[in-house]
């Protein structure tokens, strides 16, 4: 099997076209044609974590964070940036990063939290905007049905939780096939008129190429008229963290409890105390501080992330609990979701789940 099969996966499961503009996910050390010996899942790259690739003979690592944000001047082994690709080179090891286009899929970081911290009716807090276009066709009466169930496999039709979503009318559509055409009804020369189903239907922007490729093939027309129109509409399969609802409310020491055990920490550094007990909670794996406004206006109970400046803890205003767990804390499952994923797309192959723990933060009591 190919690296780049491994690859294909991990962006049909998280497409690069959810990462942030300043991202850098993606493939960015080895050859994707290279055969895939083995891949080692982990937060980080570090030097220890290509050390037990090497020792599994694994030669592939997925990682949260990408090794390489900034473009380099230099490959001297100075900084330990260029002293892991250096390493990854000599080895033949291939690099590749899923940031923060698994932190904007509801199947990624932000629902493995929730999922650990036992939330329920979980949603995207604050869905991505212009990832949607809309697709209309027009399609003789007798294949609409044909065409329709084509777009809905190739992925079209989606809004929330329904599928196969469309809308449809009648009218008559006009042609006139030139000398080298060979048209499906009326004849080449004459102007033609036909009954014709007009079918919209809406798909996420990374998937119209297939959608229309597959609504090609399946179209009995040998010209087929379409037409993509960009939208506004908020995505809400996609987005910037997620909110849910614990199964029964806490109070603040018992909401504590629940985070110092789900993310292993010692203490939380945490802002605001709004009155009552916690039950809706926000999450954001990494730095979310960003979110603070959102999680307001979500009238959530608690904004659980990492990375809180000083100045940005004020914004609480007994509105929101927010609760700094750190950065790597809040992350660290992220490799759990690389494992799972690849070990059930891909039974038969090495997947490892890597245990160094790259924090680089370490705590004094």
């Amino acid at each position: 099997m190919k690296i780049n099969k491994i690859i294909k996966a991990l962006e049909e499961f998280a497409p690069l076209t959810f990462q942030e503009s300043y991202d850098n996910s993606g493939l960015t050390v080895g050859n994707r044609d290279a055969e895939a010996k083995g891949v080692l899942c982990t937060v980080d790259v570090t030097e220890e974590v290509l050390d037990e690739a090497i020792k599994l003979g694994a030669n592939m690592i997925v990682s949260h964070h990408p090794v390489l944000f900034h473009s380099l001047k230099s490959l001297t082994g100075i900084t330990y940036n260029e002293r892991i690709i250096i390493h990854a080179i000599k080895n033949d090891i291939a690099l590749y990063a899923c940031h923060t286009n698994i932190d904007n899929i509801t199947e990624g970081v932000n629902q493995k939290i929730c999922e650990k911290l036992g939330l329920i009716d979980n949603r995207i807090l604050s869905p991505v905007e212009g990832k949607l276009v809309k697709l209309v066709t027009f399609v003789p009466e007798e294949s609409a049905d044909k065409v329709r169930e084509a777009l809905f496999d190739a992925g079209a039709g989606h809004i929330g939780n329904y599928s196969s979503c469309s809308f449809n009318t009648s009218g008559t559509g006009t042609f006139k096939g030139g000398d080298d055409t060979n048209p499906y009804v009326g004849e080449k020369g004459k102007l033609h008129h036909e009954k014709e189903i007009r079918i919209e239907t809406i798909i996420p922007d990374y998937k119209l190429r297939e959608v229309i490729q597959q609504m090609i093939l399946s179209h009995p027309y040998e010209e087929v008229a379409y037409d993509v129109y960009p939208l506004r509409n908020a995505f809400s399969q996609a987005g910037s963290g997620m909110i849910g609802n614990l199964r029964k409310p806490l109070t603040k020491n018992d909401f504590f409890k629940l985070l110092k055990n789900c993310f292993n920490i010692p203490f939380i550094k945490y802002s605001g105390n709004p009155p009552g007990q916690f039950k809706k909670i926000a999450v954001c794996g990494g730095s979310g501080s960003f979110l603070i406004k959102d999680a307001i206006r979500a009238k959530a109970n608690a904004l659980i992330t990492g990375d809180i400046k000083y100045h940005q803890f004020f914004d609480a205003e007994n509105k929101i609990m927010i609760c700094d767990v750190g950065h790597y804390e809040s992350e660290q499952f992220t490799k759990e979701i690389f494992y799972s994923f690849l070990t059930k797309k891909f039974s038969k192959f090495a997947v490892h789940l890597s245990r160094s723990v790259t924090n680089p933060i370490k705590y004094h009591f």
